[in-house]
């Protein structure tokens, strides 16, 4: 079987959007910034199937997403380990696995971490807005959450070779696991102080340091939200006139239980920002912690 270039949605899973590196420089009109929340399993999943880091995938939550092949193609899933079938037969995580016209990829639930990675050879193509692929849930860009029964269409190949694309070789060797994907059982989180942390006492800013948190099951795309820790008394009262936010920001509400703002923040808010994690693999495991899961803050920086 063989047809026009897609995947067809056969079942969407309890989330799945298509994501890339997201719409970074529109703060200033307001709009998020977006994109995949497990940037560095993103970018091995287009590795791995010869696609520019910037390409689209499908970011899939908890459980996964069914997809029928409309013609062959290559593809590759990564992030969260789970189970993934072509057609019923076990095939490679974080490899490349040749998929050939009419065949039916289904992404298993995650065995550890929360979010898994699908790409595909030549990206998905759906319409850009403002220049990127990217779902996002708080303004609404971009495609739809995925349903079933939708049809994505896919982008030209590009001229890097795919190793396993093609059918030779697919899933042979080991491509190694996308970063998050086996969430430990505490998340360790790099944290800057600054520039509202001196809205908080010092007796809560050294209680930060000494005490442990866990992922509310309220998290969300937009940020990762704790319980269960001690909160975070202010040293003055007041509130602040809204500023501009950035990723990794971590707010703190009146409930003083730490918010780290993920991808699809809000671009400006009220409430002070104790300080803000660095980008990199500490937000990308961030994105794989499940609720549950115990927050240690550790302090980094000068300040």
């Amino acid at each position: 079987m063989s047809g026009p270039r897609g995947l067809l949605v056969l079942r969407a899973g309890a989330l799945t959007t298509v994501q890339d590196r997201g719409r970074p420089g529109y703060a200033h009109l307001g709009v998020p910034r977006s994109g995949a929340l497990d940037a560095g399993a993103h970018a091995l999943a287009n590795r791995l199937v010869g696609n520019p880091v910037d390409a689209a995938t499908l970011e899939t939550t908890l459980d996964g997403v069914a997809l029928r092949a409309l013609a062959p193609v290559t593809v590759a899933v990564t992030g969260a380990p789970c189970a993934v079938r072509a057609s019923g037969r076990p095939v490679a995580w974080g490899e490349p696995v040749w998929l050939p016209g009419g065949a039916e990829l289904e992404v298993g639930r995650a065995e550890s971490g929360l979010r898994s990675y699908v790409a595909v050879r030549g990206g998905f193509g759906v319409p850009a807005v403002l220049g990127s692929r990217a779902t996002d849930l708080l303004s609404g860009l971009g495609p739809p959450v995925l349903a079933a029964g939708t049809l994505l269409p896919l982008g030209p190949p590009g001229r890097d070779p795919a190793r396993g694309a093609d059918g030779a070789g697919a899933g042979a060797g080991a491509a190694g696991a996308g970063s998050g994907g086996a969430a430990g059982s505490e998340l360790v989180l790099p944290l800057r102080l600054g520039p509202r942390a001196d809205w908080f006492t010092a007796e809560s800013i050294a209680r930060l340091w000494r005490s442990g948190y866990r992922v509310s099951a309220l998290s969300n795309r937009i940020g990762l939200r704790t319980e269960a820790g001690p909160p975070l008394r202010r040293a003055r009262g007041g509130e602040l006139p809204s500023e501009g936010m950035v990723l990794g920001a971590v707010q703190v509400p009146p409930d003083g239980l730490p918010v780290v703002f993920l991808a699809d923040h809000p671009v400006t808010g009220g409430y002070p920002v104790i300080g803000v994690i660095p980008e990199g693999p500490p937000l990308d495991a961030a994105a794989q912690a499940r609720p549950g899961t115990g927050v240690r803050f550790v302090r980094t920086g000068r300040n």
